[in-house]
């Protein structure tokens, strides 16, 4: 792509600030790799890498390096010190955004080949956020739901308590008994959840029940042909290894239908600690039901205590919300709203409610 053969100022101060945006990309992107090894590390590296390129072409528009150049935009300064300090998916994600948003689909001095870039870099950059989603799925989505559940449930108790006139110390009762029941139940329900399934496993899995019968069947005519079939082998295979293993049983004195059950160890590797689970889901769910009770656990009361319940749950709503947002790869602000809509909703449901219940006590 040709440029003018005298570029205006205005020119010249865009590419200097394409400039320091392709630097500042590449030096987040070797942070990351700094904290990663492996495949992952070479990906990262071959990415700022790219940005290098890039910025070789605004230095050639520019014909040298300029006298005085510009920050990096907000947007890259504040990838730049998550990454430093964080090195996490967070990071990740909020590049996916960034390369997402390329000026260069609509600036004249770009190459073709250097929007094309920007369009793969988006791909790899979601590649590796994915990884790193999928790591982190299960925990983040146990610690969301449980901080989001005790955040809406006990603001919408305490603000349909405290609608109906009632003192500010039985709003405080209200209030710790529903954190206490709330994460109480996430707990038990969560360990009841834990056990069920690891014993659910157990009971699928193969035993050495009928082991000892196995030295004294018939080698021609037995059952245990059925036993391997009902584990899913065919039915010549099942009969072939029926027919070794009674044989061999025979020989030796002693024979195994299977490698015998799962243990314990395994269970608790694929599905979890049943006590570790419930710990997690209670103290989640407190962290996000003590918020709401603060104000009265201050002293607050009235007006002042609910309009500081509202602010302080709104922003912990919206900094869910985000986070979700940002690890989906969705718009963080969107998420965030669609939160607090969502459990400012319920609250003032239970406040109209409140509202209804005082007056027709009074």
């Amino acid at each position: 792509m040709s440029t003018p053969a005298a570029p205006t100022d205005r020119d010249r101060r865009r590419w200097a600030q394409y400039l320091v945006n392709e630097r500042a990309e590449a030096h987040v992107y070797r942070e990351l790799a700094g904290r990663r090894s492996g495949e992952e590390r070479e990906i990262l590296l071959a990415l700022a890498e790219a940005e290098g390129r890039h910025e070789a072409h605004w230095l050639l528009l520019l014909g040298s390096e300029p006298a005085r150049l510009p920050p990096a935009d907000v947007r890259t300064r504040m990838l730049g010190w998550m990454a430093r300090r964080f090195g996490s998916i967070f990071v990740l994600a909020l590049a996916q955004n960034a390369e997402a948003r390329s000026p260069y689909d609509d600036e004249p001095f770009a190459t073709p080949t250097m929007a094309a870039d920007e369009r793969i870099h988006h791909e790899v950059v979601r590649g590796l956020a994915a990884r790193g989603r999928r790591r982190l799925s299960g925990t983040f989505r146990a610690a969301v739901f449980g901080a989001n559940d005790g955040l809406v449930s006990n603001l919408a108790l305490v603000m349909g308590i405290g609608a109906t006139g009632v003192s500010s110390q039985f709003v405080l009762f209200s209030g710790i008994a529903g954190l206490l029941a709330g994460a109480l139940s996430m707990g038990a329900g969560e360990y009841v959840s834990v056990r069920s399934q690891r014993e659910l496993l157990a009971a699928t899995e193969p035993s050495d029940y009928a082991d000892g019968a196995i030295p004294h069947l018939d080698i021609d005519a037995n059952e245990l042909a059925l036993v391997y079939r009902t584990r899913g082998m065919p039915e010549a295979e099942a009969s072939a290894r029926a027919r070794r293993v009674v044989e061999a049983a025979h020989a030796l004195g002693q024979g195994r239908t299977d490698t015998g059950p799962i243990s314990v160890a395994d269970h608790e590797e694929v599905v979890g600690s049943a006590w570790s689970a419930a710990l997690s889901s209670f103290l989640f769910f407190a962290s996000g039901a003590i918020i709401p009770v603060l104000p009265w656990i201050f002293g607050l009361s009235g007006l002042t205590a609910v309009v500081v319940a509202l602010v302080l749950v709104g922003i912990a709503l919206m900094a869910t919300g985000a986070a979700v947002g940002l690890l989906s790869g969705a718009p963080p602000l969107r998420r965030a709203l669609r939160q607090l809509g969502i459990g400012f909703g319920a609250a003032a449901v239970t406040y109209v409610l409140g509202l209804l219940f005082g007056v027709s006590m009074g």
